[in-house]
């Protein structure tokens, strides 16, 4: 299994598997504010929302990015 890179907003979790990607763009195009490539970390989680990061996430067609939800801590 390749790397993965993780970053998370405390609601959401990003899970980045450079092997997978294919480079078509489409995070970059969708959200550029979360996904610089040009800067480092090249994901800004904090930039976007949950909803519209889950959004954009579903739309990366080679599965390199990926998310899961983070359980709240019952108080």
């Amino acid at each position: 299994m390749g790397k993965k890179i993780e970053y998370s907003n405390g609601e959401l979790t990003i899970i980045w598997q450079p092997d997978l990607c294919q480079h078509s763009g489409i995070c970059v195009k969708t959200l550029p504010q979360v996904y610089n490539p040009k800067e480092r970390p090249w994901v800004k989680i904090e930039n976007a929302t949950t909803d519209e990061l889950i959004a954009q996430i579903n739309k990366c067609p080679s599965g390199a990015l990926s998310y899961r939800l983070n359980k709240k801590e019952e108080e």
